[in-house]
């Protein structure tokens, strides 16, 4: 996946959502809760995982993302970024003050080792649902 570099460079917070539904119009943040925060080297390491997902190919699902990062700089005012996954499609939605339009779609390999771990982390991060 491409991460604008100044991006990665100015974040220093990254909030993890737990996606609930679709955005009611384009470009708004995703509902869901956030469940966890992720600052220095915890942050820095997971946009390093991010970075290095392979690309892959679309697959058809619909477009139905369980989690997305939200990347802050040291104003904590506005998401540099905010990238929803969807493991099902293999397409990750991304969007904010510093993504030029030509990033604002990728497709990755969900089936990857990177792709794996990155999913264990949201999941550990995600609290147990409620039985």
């Amino acid at each position: 996946m491409e991460i604008p570099v100044e991006a990665v460079a100015a974040t220093v917070l990254i909030e993890v959502v737990r996606i609930s539904a679709l955005p009611s119009k384009r470009g708004a943040p995703y509902p869901g809760e956030a469940v966890a925060h992720w600052a220095g080297k915890e942050a820095a390491d997971a946009l390093a995982l991010i970075g290095t997902l392979p690309r892959g190919e679309q697959h058809r699902c619909g477009f139905s993302p369980g989690w997305s990062i939200r990347a802050y700089e040291d104003s904590l005012d506005l998401a540099l970024f905010e990238a929803a996954f969807c493991f099902s499609c293999h397409e990750i939605r991304m969007h904010g003050t510093a993504v030029p339009p030509s990033l604002a779609t990728q497709f990755f390999n969900a089936e990857t080792p990177p792709a794996q771990t990155l999913l264990a982390l949201f999941r550990a991060a995600s609290p147990p649902s409620a039985a």
